[in-house]
């Protein structure tokens, strides 16, 4: 078994302990502050997920960045990096700069970031031998969801970690590892979780993948999609448009689930998909586990 099919294996019982820190994890936002979320690759689509599921619920009003982008003229009441290295170049030369407090959320508590970041928040357990990043991520996010929840308890189902269970087992799309273009869709919150299952079946399989707005797929890049596609939808289906997807001769997938615990049915598809290809999905092209930049 491969390092990444093991840990995306693991993630129920992951975020079952995230779920358990996160009324004692310090230095994470306060209702009413405002917030920044940054990462880089994907911990910045982890980020958009927490800032817009923040804002949404009213908790503060949270934007997200790369944290090469991050617009240091503007004025926030604190910074939340995820960064599962703990040794990004971007993000730690944003910690250095920025005055303004920040907790970081990290996979390694033996890097640079812990004496950078005013707090951290570490997740070891969740931390991961594979390049590509599976289960930190959500763990992070649900970590985030969980504190989140706090304030607003209907952010967490109650039946999260189960459903987890169920997606490491839940069959996948019936014909989708024999397909060859993707495209994952999502509508506020979960856009970020559409860029990040685009990005993993792209790094493991090398395979042509595109994230979208489900509403925005309409205007244009449903137009790319034929009976060679998967079209997979994050949270419902906008009405109407699952039909019109099918009609391309695409393979659709809605599957009901949480949409973080559907994430680990994309995982999953982007590992078969390296496997079919006769690709180590441990070992992706041109990629490392952390960016270090001279």
């Amino acid at each position: 078994m491969t390092f990444v099919a093991e840990e995306i294996g693991s993630q129920p019982d992951c975020w079952e302990r995230a779920v358990s820190l996160a009324p004692g994890a310090e230095g994470l936002p306060s209702a009413g502050e405002r917030v920044a979320v940054v990462g880089c690759g994907t911990s910045l689509f982890i980020a958009q997920s927490y800032a817009a599921l923040r804002e949404s619920a009213g908790l503060g009003e949270t934007d997200a960045f790369p944290a090469s982008e991050f617009p240091y003229a503007r004025r926030y009441d604190r910074v939340v990096a995820i960064c599962r290295s703990g040794t990004t170049t971007e993000v730690l030369e944003l910690l250095r700069r920025t005055g303004t407090p920040s907790v970081a959320v990290i996979g390694d508590p033996g890097t640079p970031i812990v004496e950078t970041a005013d707090t951290v928040v570490p997740l070891e357990f969740a931390d991961e031998k594979s390049v590509v990043q599976t289960r930190f991520a959500t763990t992070a996010l649900t970590l985030l969801r969980a504190h989140l929840a706090l304030s607003e308890p209907s952010l967490l189902p109650g039946d999260l970690v189960a459903q987890a269970a169920e997606a490491v087992n839940a069959p996948l799309p019936e014909g989708a590892a024999e397909r060859t273009q993707f495209t994952f869709l999502g509508a506020g919150w979960t856009n970020g979780l559409a860029h990040e299952a685009a990005l993993k079946v792209r790094e493991a399989s090398g395979s042509w993948t595109e994230s979208y707005p489900a509403m925005e797929y309409r205007h244009g890049p449903i137009s790319v999609t034929d009976e060679r596609s998967v079209t997979w939808f994050f949270g419902a289906p906008p009405e109407g448009l699952a039909d019109e997807v099918k009609a391309t001769g695409a393979v659709v997938s809605a599957s009901g689930l949480d949409p973080v615990a559907d994430l680990i049915r994309a995982q999953r598809l982007a590992v078969a998909l390296a496997e079919r290809k006769g690709l180590n999905p441990d070992e992706p092209r041109n990629l490392t586990r952390s960016i270090v930049l001279t």
